[in-house]
């Protein structure tokens, strides 16, 4: 089975889709199958930093309502051997549709794809809950400013009162002149108000926002500062998917275990 994450933020404009288009690019060029799923219902973006608006003919809610199967939707990224894309409705979808069919949508996928990458909307509510019911693990994406803090926080919690035990933040669009003259919350301060672990910093730099409004994840430049920070980012997030499933493993191994001895009590008597 794969592993889905949940890319989320507190507030809108933090860069989530930034985040979620380059998380997808560079784990398709480790040469990992994955799916970018774009659950941003009405909001849809994730088409646009991958340049693969002109493609769209099925979106996630024909899937998720039965409309369509799931391959009918998934289109393919050329610049990468296994990178597909899951469009969102381009605007606001009735249609009934529950966490339940998320999560079932997303158990399907992690038998075709060894990572399933939401893009879930800003904020937390209906959408949000949808967008985050089929995750293994989240990332909230926030900014050095008190306000997109505290929403991350906020975020925070409700993924945790989902069930959802790994969690780690990334801090975007760093300005490092203006958090060294104490014009924005520290490295430190974000620390201390953050309970979830910070697993990254990433610079504002142009490049991101023009490689974004190309439709090109800026991480397919490689050997730049840009790309190596994303995989050192990337790594640390694998790394801490592949801790959830050792407990995992460990669990059920325990249970097992406690399953045997209760079955020798039973035949001792």
């Amino acid at each position: 089975m794969g592993r889905s994450i949940v890319i989320t933020s507190g507030k809108g404009g933090t860069g989530k889709t930034m985040f979620a288009s380059n998380m997808g690019a560079l784990l398709a060029m480790r040469g990992k199958s994955v799916v970018l799923l774009d659950m941003d219902l009405g909001l849809r973006n994730l088409d646009l930093y991958l340049g693969l608006e002109n493609r769209i003919v099925y979106n996630v809610m024909d899937v998720l309502s039965g409309m369509c199967g799931i391959g009918k939707a998934l289109i393919r990224d050329k610049r990468f051997k296994s990178l597909y894309l899951i469009a969102a409705a381009p605007s606001r979808d009735d249609r009934d549709v529950t966490p339940l069919h998320m999560d079932v949508l997303c158990r399907k996928l992690k038998e075709k794809f060894d990572y399933v990458i939401i893009d879930s909307p800003a904020g937390i509510g209906e959408a949000f809950s949808l967008a985050a019911a089929g995750a293994d693990q989240a990332v909230i994406v926030t900014e050095a400013e008190t306000a997109s803090i505290r929403d991350a926080d906020q975020v925070d919690r409700e993924l945790m009162k989902m069930g959802i035990d790994t969690r780690c933040c990334v801090l975007n669009k760093v300005n490092a002149e203006l958090m060294a003259v104490g014009a924005v919350p520290s490295i430190a301060d974000i620390s201390r108000d953050l309970r979830v672990r910070l697993n990254g910093i990433i610079q504002y730099d142009d490049n991101v926002f023009i490689a974004t409004n190309r439709g090109v994840p800026i991480v397919m430049k490689q050997g730049t500062y840009i790309e190596r920070n994303f995989s050192r980012i990337l790594d640390r997030i694998i790394s801490d998917g592949d801790e959830r499933e050792k407990r995992l493993g460990q669990k059920a191994i325990d249970e097992r275990h406690r399953a045997a001895r209760k079955s020798r009590d039973r035949v001792g008597k």
